[in-house]
């Protein structure tokens, strides 16, 4: 077995394009139905406004497969602490021995989302959309932004977050690129602004409105993970020009389609093109360049199983890591 902390795996596995194949193919297999993944588990712990999640998915034909723990805690930067943690474990498909455990402490599972807002954005935002608005101002706010910027040449970002020291702190990180960076009085003027739109908070009330969205707009809500988070008024799936699911499973579940099914704007029978069926037939996503388009990220065990399997290839051909 070989145990690799997080500065082994941060030594070859960064935010870069060599990751968004990797997690492509995952999405593919899972619109294939070529996955066995079970229903997320998830325990909260609402004293501390926190939860952890356990996401696990076997792919097909592959030799191992990941079971991982991942918590967030908001309130964790108060205290000097990261709000994501966690570990993931790799396991061989034919015995169930374990094979690696991956101890990156969230790392893995920020950069593997991050990797997922980017791939969102390549086949459903236009390909000329240069101006990025990000709601919320943590690290996966960071992350997105910087994934966009692998698949879009962005000149200007927009920020809004609740807190105005997190969104100062946000601009002054990205102040060494060459972009005009502003900080939004509201969700709606930021709305006004942007062409590619990303959620990025643990918020429990809609966030955006579609009056407020300009002809054009991709949106990415990636922060609606849990039945009670909700970062779309759900009217906006109904009125969008096209709603794409990471898994239809989860977001009827856990995401933004919850609500919009949970308050009878959206038949629960509905189906949706994944984004999976995208990434394999790009015509099922954005028509024109009048369409707005919603993608839905609950964060799938796929996913994980992708850039577990991934990280341990490269950090076992190079050495890295200890045997047990």
């Amino acid at each position: 077995m070989l145990i690799l902390n997080k500065n082994d795996i941060i030594q070859h596995v960064d935010l870069s394009n060599n990751l968004i194949p990797i997690i492509e193919e995952a999405f593919i297999s899972l619109s294939r139905g070529s996955v066995m993944m079970p229903p997320i588990m998830r325990i909260d712990i609402e004293k501390y406004h926190g939860e952890s999640d356990v996401k696990a998915a076997y792919v097909e034909g592959l030799d191992s497969f990941a079971i991982k723990i991942a918590s967030g805690f908001f309130d964790n930067p108060k205290l000097g602490l990261p709000s994501s943690n966690g570990l993931m474990v790799l396991l061989d498909s034919k015995t169930g021995v374990i094979k690696s455990v991956l101890l990156d402490e969230g790392y893995l599972t920020d950069t593997r989302t991050a990797i997922a807002g980017a791939i969102a954005t390549k086949y459903l935002s236009n390909q000329n959309a240069n101006s990025v608005g990000i709601i919320g101002a943590g690290i996966q706010a960071k992350l997105q932004l910087q994934a966009i910027m692998l698949v879009r040449k962005i000149n200007k970002i927009i920020v809004w977050a609740r807190d105005q020291t997190k969104a100062n702190q946000f601009i002054k990180s990205f102040k060494d690129l060459d972009l005009d960076l502003n900080i939004a009085s509201s969700c709606k003027e930021l709305a006004s602004l942007s062409e590619i739109i990303v959620t990025t908070t643990p918020s429990k009330k809609p966030l955006l409105e579609f009056d407020w969205i300009k002809k054009g707009t991709h949106i990415t809500a990636m922060g609606s993970d849990a039945e009670q988070k909700n970062e779309l008024d759900p009217h906006m799936l109904k009125h969008c020009d096209q709603y794409v699911p990471d898994n239809q499973l989860q977001t009827s579940a856990l995401g933004e389609l919850h609500h919009a099914i949970k308050q009878n704007i959206i038949p629960s029978k509905e189906k949706f093109n994944e984004l999976g069926d995208i990434i394999k037939d790009p015509s099922l996503g954005r028509k024109n360049k009048e369409d707005i388009t919603i993608c839905d990220l609950t964060g799938t065990g796929v996913q994980d199983t992708a850039i577990a399997r991934f990280a341990y290839n490269l950090c076992k051909t190079n050495n890295l890591g200890i045997n047990i």
